[in-house]
């Protein structure tokens, strides 16, 4: 594949999956911005054709000037993967409009404040791919999890959404739907789990490895490679789905 003249822009792309993705445009040819809160995370990552930029999704006025500086330097944004996320669970009970508004000013928000941006740059050229992270939580819903799974269907609204409102035009919008990634989310999770079920972490991670249907942790590659598949040139009638990586059916 050649990516060579796009410029692609994925945030929270200091890790993770997003590195990944990042990672594998950059190896097509692509100029990759990648984004997150922390420079020295991005400038320990970036490699050839990446190039990093410190952005707080939730921060209206800070995604609308670097996307605009990221324009400015390296094209129009032709390929947009909003990445950035927090994966954090709470009983409904135990949930505070604080900790809900949290989840969802960097999932929800932060998606639509990426996507706002980058499709200025992206509807003046004759080609775009808009890829959403989702997740598993997206389509099914997780147990001990509503703030993060309505986020998450949330963005998967907003994706089905743009995708009719551009519908025949050179673009198009999907959602990759992981299950359990081989990330340092999983690792901050099996804690957190352990804590909250009064297990242990061997057994925190465990829950986490059989609710992926092939019973093995997703590499973060396997979720590169499908961002890039997205980003080829045969998969221009694929526009509106949610492209689910868990190992099976969900």
């Amino acid at each position: 594949m050649d990516l060579n003249g796009k410029h692609a822009l994925v945030t929270g792309g200091g890790t993770g999956i997003g590195l990944a993705i990042a990672q594998a445009l950059a190896a097509a040819g692509a100029q990759v911005t990648i984004t997150g809160r922390r420079m020295d995370v991005l400038q320990q990552v970036a490699g050839d054709n990446m190039h990093p930029a410190v952005m707080d999704v939730t921060d209206e006025a800070a995604v609308m000037q670097t996307i605009a500086d990221a324009v400015a330097a390296r094209g129009p944004i032709q390929i947009v993967v909003a990445n950035a996320g927090i994966a954090e669970g709470k009983a409904l009970h135990k949930t505070s409009m604080e900790f809900w508004h949290k989840i969802m000013r960097t999932n929800l928000d932060g998606v639509f404040l990426t996507l706002r941006e980058s499709l200025k740059s992206m509807t003046q050229t004759d080609w775009g791919r808009v890829i959403i992270i989702s997740s598993m939580a997206g389509v099914r819903g997780l147990k001990g999890a509503g703030a993060y799974s309505a986020s998450k269907h949330g963005v998967i609204g907003l994706m089905r959404s743009l995708s009719e409102d551009f519908m025949g035009k050179p673009y198009t919008f999907n959602a990759i739907c992981p299950g359990y990634v081989d990330t340092p989310i999983v690792t901050r999770n099996t804690d957190s789990i352990a804590q909250r079920a009064g297990v242990s972490a061997q057994e925190a991670l465990d829950m986490m490895v059989s609710a992926n249907r092939h019973k093995r942790l997703i590499a973060p590659e396997e979720i590169g490679e499908a961002a890039l598949w997205l980003c080829s040139p045969g998969s221009g009638s694929v526009n509106g789905q949610t492209i689910e990586i868990a190992g099976g059916q969900l």
